[in-house]
C-alpha cells in the first residue's frame, strides 16, 4: 500500500472543530483517520450561525439564505474521520450533512460536506446570528453534552 491514503471527502468546520477551539482535538488524533487543512474559506450561501442550549453548542440553521457567509476551515478527510465527525455531530440524528459551494481565500470555490440543523425552533432565528463562531469564557462551550440524553439537549432554552 502507498503513502499517500486516498481522501473521502472536504468537510468545512465552522465551530468546535477549527483551530484553536475545543474539539480541533478530533480532526489531529491519529486513531480518528486522517485530516488535511486546506485553508479558510466561507460559505457562498448565507447561514443563520447561532450558539444555542445551556451547553453552548454552535448552530449552523439549514435556513439557506438568511443570516451571513459563515466563515470557517475545511478539511480534506479520509472516510475514517468522516465516519468519526458523524459520530461526533450525532449525524443522521440530530445534525444533517449536506454538500455546499465554499469560497475559498484564493478565490476558488470547492464543494464541502458540511454538519446543519434541519428541525429547530423558529425562536433560534432570534439568537445572535454570527459571522465565525469562537469560544469565549462568557459563553463557554461545554463538552458534557456528549454523555447527555436527547432531550437535555432540545433547542427551547
Amino acid at each position: 500500500m502507498g503513502e499517500k491514503l486516498r481522501m473521502a471527502a472536504r468537510v468545512f468546520v465552522y465551530g468546535t472543530l477549527k483551530r484553536g477551539e475545543p474539539n480541533h482535538h478530533w480532526l489531529t488524533k491519529k486513531e480518528n483517520g486522517q485530516a488535511r487543512f486546506l485553508g479558510r474559506g466561507k460559505t457562498d450561501t448565507k447561514f443563520p450561525l447561532v450558539v444555542g442550549t445551556r451547553y453552548n453548542i454552535p448552530f449552523l440553521l439549514a435556513r439557506p439564505g438568511e443570516g451571513n457567509h459563515i466563515e470557517g476551515e475545511v478539511y480534506e478527510v479520509d472516510q475514517t474521520m468522516l465516519s468519526k465527525l458523524d459520530i461526533l455531530e450525532d449525524y443522521p440524528d440530530y445534525y444533517d450533512r449536506e454538500q455546499q459551494t465554499i469560497l475559498m481565500e484564493q478565490n476558488e470555490t470547492i464543494q464541502c460536506w458540511l454538519y446543519l440543523i434541519r428541525n429547530f425552533p423558529e425562536k433560534m432565528l432570534a439568537k445572535e446570528l454570527l459571522i465565525s463562531y469562537h469560544n469565549t469564557p462568557e459563553r463557554p462551550y461545554n463538552e458534557n453534552y456528549l454523555e447527555s440524553c436527547p432531550e437535555d439537549l432540545a433547542m427551547d432554552e
